[in-house]
């Protein structure tokens, strides 16, 4: 297996970006998002398991019996078989989104608008090459931080001057501090990694 290693600083990035929005980057919530996909994959082949890596164990039990009924259902027509479908889908969408932490908002349709960064993330896996999405998540989290410095670095010159001067200082010094500190926390290993 090739293991690909990643600089620090595009960890960072990713991390970053990951706890940024989760709305933004819910696409798993999309018609022609990845658990649909899988979704899809597990009624056409009539075995539930493409779905299942989608919910965490617990739930397994919920997802089997949907899916079982859904392949009844199908067999009694063409609406009844887009019901069920649909029904599924969203069963296994609401799930997984539990599963992550997430609320579930209903189910997107197919071509809604996807953070960019979660799009190449897919690509990333699917062509085996992750390097260009790291340099731009890179680039991207130390321009965040050089923005922040520069701000917070130009107001403390004046930041005795006055209070007003002060507060503008304090203000970026805050939102610098609290960047880096996201920064910081986001490129920490998680749990799991400390294992290995």
């Amino acid at each position: 297996m090739m293991k690909t290693k990643l600089c620090k600083p595009a960890l960072a990035a990713a991390c970053v970006w990951l706890l940024a929005s989760p709305a933004a980057r819910a696409h798993c919530d999309t018609m022609d998002g990845p658990v649909v996909a899988a979704a899809k994959m597990a009624l056409e082949k009539g075995n539930v398991t493409p779905a299942l890596k989608w919910v965490k164990k617990g739930r397994e039990a919920e997802i089997r019996a949907v899916f079982q009924k859904t392949l009844a259902v199908r067999k009694l027509g063409a609406d009844a078989k887009e019901l069920a479908d649909g029904h599924f889908f969203e069963t296994l969408v609401r799930i997984h989104r539990a599963g992550e932490g997430a609320a579930y908002t209903g189910l997107k349709p197919a071509g809604a608008e996807v953070e960019s960064a979660v799009a190449r993330a897919d690509a990333a896996l699917i062509s085996g090459s992750v390097q260009p999405l790291a340099q731009s998540l890179a680039e991207a989290v130390a321009g965040g931080i050089r923005k922040r410095f520069d701000r917070a670095h130009a107001a403390k010159e004046n930041a005795d001057s006055s209070a007003e001067a002060g507060r503008e200082y304090v203000e970026a010094y805050v939102e610098f501090i609290h960047y880096v500190e996201r920064v910081a926390h986001a490129a920490k290993p998680l749990a799991a990694e400390h294992k290995h």
